[in-house]
């Protein structure tokens, strides 16, 4: 139970608006916000306290600060008022001590099997994988007796640079041709961008999945003689950017050379779970019916990581995700504080499931409510503008009913259109983003409430590359995050009196203690400190 102050600062509804992607960065040409008209967020940060938080590195869980944050660790981060050690430290620390293949999944996943096949986001952008982790347990599996294994690639483009595919496979090509031997036969066996096949999220757009399943399993698809070859050619045929290209199969002799069987063993090593839950159901759930498999073939599957730790997806899992409690959710919750919990279906799971530490499901049926607004399936800087208006729409009734005591929401524009590359696109999605902004502040002033801006990480802030030489500003798009800090906006005209805010370095955890305070309770010890001091 939290501990109430002497005083409540505020009243109800106390708001908190996490504006994706929106970072503070350099006021040059490569930044999107700057670039765009956004009266209202100009007012908020000229008028009302605000603060830089950090949003990447260590301050998320991250392994370092070279480590650019992403919407899953900034919304743990944010929900649990805490830092724990995140996905890609976990499993590099495993691997480095050898844990990871001590355990019971590694040994059932190579014991017996015919192919050892790996599937996932082929990079070192370590937002939801790394090629290193991928090295590794090839590298075991060999020294562990496999005679036979397949890897399946999914190219970035997103968290690395959008046409960097080569530098990845060119140089895997060479290291596994170092590896493979008379015992060890080794290859690439199919492929395609992030953005095309497998890597769906939130049952947004199943024939994604669909179109995985088909090339990684069935072999199925248009065949090159190699990866470098389909990438190549899609390139010039398309002129596509990593994320987008399309499916391709490695063949020999008109047969590809890496189906899915029965009696193989199958990993997918990302190591982040929301693009990773949709083709483990596909692989595990006898019961699947989003589309026809054709074939289920028998296999041992498994994880980098329990990506569902409530519905334990999938039922096999390498390493084990931190074990995040007492978060900010589960605190107003048993306080019987009523809270909404809102976004469009791109970032709905951030503010439900991430939010409270990767767990399905409310707290408190009773308390909470949660409101998922689908989301277009179109590509993003087709419609820059997404669903705010929507979601501001549900966002104001809300405010205006008086049910709720705390209200989080997500809008994905500057994220979601920011990974695009486009920069006409991004500008657009600023300024939708900022007149939802301008009418939230008119129900808060109509309402006498406050409302807290912020976001999890940086990228509409930086959507051109930058010289890092000469800090010059050049003509490549950016579709990555950045290490950019963002902004935290107190929008307070009514009890602004009533606290004061703390100057100080602070991050994604110091939010939660901040939002508690601020509805008139105490932070639990063990959560990151209030950027406030209550009067």
């Amino acid at each position: 139970m939290l501990e109430k102050l002497n005083s409540k600062p505020t009243q109800g509804p106390l708001t908190l608006i996490v504006m994706d992607g929106v970072g503070l960065g350099k006021k040059n040409d490569a930044n999107a916000i700057y670039r765009a008209n956004t009266p209202n967020l100009d007012r908020l940060m000229a008028n009302y306290p605000t603060l830089s938080l950090k949003a990447h590195g260590t301050a998320v869980g991250l392994p370092s600060d070279d480590d650019m944050g992403n919407s899953e660790v900034g919304h743990n981060a944010i929900g649990a008022g805490q830092i724990y050690a995140q996905g890609a430290k976990l499993v590099t620390s495993s691997i480095e001590s050898g844990k990871i293949f001590e355990s019971e999944t590694w040994k059932t996943l190579i014991a017996d099997c015919k192919t050892l096949h790996f599937l996932g986001l082929f990079s070192d952008g370590n937002v939801h994988s790394h090629i290193d982790h991928l090295k590794a347990l090839v590298e075991r599996a060999k020294a562990d007796g496999v005679a036979r294994v397949r890897i399946h690639v999914l190219l970035d483009g997103r968290d690395v640079g959008e046409t960097s595919a080569l530098e990845y496979v060119d140089p895997f090509e060479e290291f596994i041709a170092g590896l493979r031997s008379p015992d060890f036969d080794v290859m690439i066996a199919s492929g395609g961008g992030r953005m095309n096949i497998t890597m769906d999220r939130y049952e947004a757009n199943w024939d994604m999945v669909k179109r995985g399943w088909e090339t990684h399993v069935l072999g199925e698809g248009r065949q090159f003689a190699s990866a470098h070859e389909a990438i190549v050619t899609y390139r010039e045929e398309g002129g596509y950017s990593d994320q987008d290209l399309p499916a391709f199969v490695i063949a020999e002799n008109g047969k590809p050379v890496g189906t899915v069987e029965d009696g193989d063993s199958v990993v997918f090593f990302n190591f982040r779970g929301d693009r990773s839950i949709e083709i483990s159901k596909a692989f595990e759930d006898e019961s699947f019916d989003k589309f026809d498999r054709v074939r289920f073939p028998k296999t041992v599957y498994a994880g980098m990581l329990e990506y569902d730790g409530d519905l334990h997806i999938p039922s096999r899992y390498l390493v084990s995700p931190p074990e995040i409690t007492d978060t900010l959710g589960e605190k107003l919750a048993a306080e019987k504080i009523t809270q909404l919990a809102l976004s469009e279906t791109q970032k709905y799971g951030h503010v439900t499931y991430f939010w409270n530490g990767n767990k399905s499901g409310k707290y408190d049926e009773e308390t909470e409510t949660y409101i998922e607004i689908p989301s277009d399936v179109v590509p993003f800087e087709q419609r820059p503008w997404m669903k705010c208006a929507e979601i501001t729409d549900t966002l104001i009734e809300a405010m205006e009913s008086g049910k709720y005591g705390f209200i989080r929401v997500n809008f994905p524009n500057g994220d979601m259109v920011g990974h695009t590359g486009s920069m006409e696109a991004t500008i657009v999605s600023m300024e939708a983003l900022d007149l939802c902004i301008g009418r939230i502040l008119e129900t808060a002033d109509k309402l006498g409430v406050a409302v807290l801006f912020t976001a999890d990480h940086g990228n509409t802030d930086e959507c051109l590359e930058i010289n890092k030489k000469t800090g010059e500003v050049t003509s490549k798009p950016k579709t990555s995050h950045t290490l950019n800090p963002v902004p935290f906006i107190f929008y307070d005209n009514n009890f602004k009196d009533n606290y004061t805010v703390l100057d100080g370095e602070y991050g994604l955890s110091n939010i939660a203690s901040t939002v508690v305070n601020l509805l008139g309770y105490k932070a639990p010890e063990k959560w990151d400190a209030s950027m406030i001091e209550v009067k």
